[in-house]
């Protein structure tokens, strides 16, 4: 067995939850935030058979595409010249999904 965890763009976490559902797939929703944008984020927990990883690891490919974006960054915390500060829109790629697949001893549904 294993133990999918895939971290998401908060836009793309209810389409990907839908489509694993729809191929008999279930999952645990956990919120997060991701540490360069300060995005939300979904981390989703799927435990699946080792036969079974191909198909999920496919739904995540085929609906958390990248996309470019124009982001405003936030001012620097406890900087002294936030004053002089102009924050201006940068493109930066979104989406997609960061995936990590790893083995599981045991599993248990009560």
């Amino acid at each position: 067995m294993k133990l999918v965890k895939a971290v998401v763009q908060d836009k793309d976490s209810s389409k990907l939850v839908e489509g694993l559902v729809e191929k008999g797939f279930r999952s645990t929703k956990l919120a997060s935030t991701g540490g360069f944008l300060k995005a939300g984020n979904t981390t989703l927990l799927i435990g699946v058979e080792d036969p079974e990883v191909g198909e999920v690891l496919s739904s995540i490919r085929a609906i958390c595409q990248a996309r470019e974006e124009l982001v405003t960054p936030m001012a620097p915390m406890g900087s002294g010249a936030v004053e002089s500060y102009i924050p201006y829109p940068i493109e930066v790629q979104v989406g997609g999904a960061t995936v990590f697949v790893v083995d599981v001893a045991q599993f248990h549904r009560y």
